[in-house]
């Protein structure tokens, strides 16, 4: 099979395409033939050795496809050759079959192509675990979403109208902004030329937000905790800004907030249970059209550096998906 390669900790402009061997399926396993491969930021750490997992070298980065059941292995009982499915591994992705735990595939949504299949899993999983598990988001509330038009943010966008809840979107372009609205944004505002801080108050009556959904960290974080509500949640998603914040405590004393962790992976790896049940609630969402992937641009397989080089220049908007 044809897949694309990291053989030393580097940038992804390094990675090389090549054939390798066809991975067969163990124990508890299926072999999924990949028609769309979502591209993660995780994507771009792992190839620079800078997650939390390393993976030995040579190998293949990605963690999120899509595509058709070539084959099972001995034990797996619910997954059968043919079948659409979405797979998730640690590694591997990038790449024309991957060998996934049989609890790591799922069925594709009727209605859902591979491409938005490729789009949907990560996200949504990560953004519905934080707004109804981890923020018990009620109708009603104000929700920011920061850096909206990313992945996860436009998930959460989504995620948040279908819930009731009234959304502000921030993002850096008035046509990423334009993106989230799209998607059910009730108000924008472009962080990089407004105060957006005091816009925040503005909208919301002076109370500030209830639930912020932070996937940037840095500055973004440190003021969100000047327009939040009292009795808020400040959910904290990642660090694609770069900088990893500290906390000035007496914030969290003085409005009685809470600082939420969201690392919905763990859940995944810990073979919660809840993934299930997000997942169904996910599927529920789709077939009722609340909740849709979005698709910046697909790229052929080979080009894998080029469309990591688009999400980590934040050019694109929602996710990057590349086609074997």
């Amino acid at each position: 099979m044809n897949a694309v390669i990291a053989t030393r900790w580097a940038e992804p402009a390094e990675l090389a395409y090549t054939s390798v061997p066809d991975p067969v399926p163990g124990p508890g396993e299926v072999l999924v033939e990949t028609r769309a491969i979502g591209c993660n930021f995780f994507d771009i750490l792992i190839v620079q050795g800078k997650y939390q997992i390393r993976p030995p070298l040579p190998f293949s980065p990605g963690g999120e496809v899509a595509g058709v059941v070539r084959a099972v292995g001995p034990g797996v009982t619910r997954t059968r050759p043919g079948q659409r499915v979405i797979a998730m591994a640690d590694w591997g992705g990038y790449a024309e079959l991957v060998a996934a735990p049989e609890h790591r595939v799922f069925p594709t949504p009727e209605g859902m192509s591979d491409v938005e299949a490729a789009a949907f899993f990560i996200v949504y999983q990560t953004s519905y675990s934080a707004l109804v598990h981890r923020a018990a988001l009620r109708p009603g509330e104000w929700l920011l979403v920061h850096a909206a038009a990313g992945g996860v943010g436009l998930a959460a966008v989504q995620i948040g109208k279908a819930l009731g809840a009234r959304v502000i979107a921030t993002a850096g372009t008035p046509a990423k902004l334009e993106i989230a609205r799209q998607s059910g944004a009730d108000v924008l505002i472009d962080y990089r030329t407004a105060d957006w801080v005091d816009r925040v108050k503005e909208v919301t009556g002076g109370e500030g937000a209830d639930v912020i959904y932070d996937p940037v960290g840095g500055d973004v974080f440190d003021l969100s905790t000047k327009c939040i509500a009292f009795e808020g949640r400040l959910l904290t998603i990642g660090f694609a800004g770069g900088r990893i914040p500290t906390l000035a405590i007496n914030r969290v004393l003085l409005k009685n907030i809470s600082v939420v962790g969201v690392h919905w992976g763990l859940y995944h790896r810990r073979r919660s249970p809840l993934v299930d049940e997000w997942m169904a609630a996910l599927v529920a969402l789709h077939a009722k059209g609340q909740v849709r992937p979005v698709v910046y641009r697909t790229y052929p397989l080979r080009d894998a550096a080029r469309a990591l080089a688009a999400l980590a220049g934040r050019e694109s908007y929602g996710k990057v998906v590349l086609v074997p």
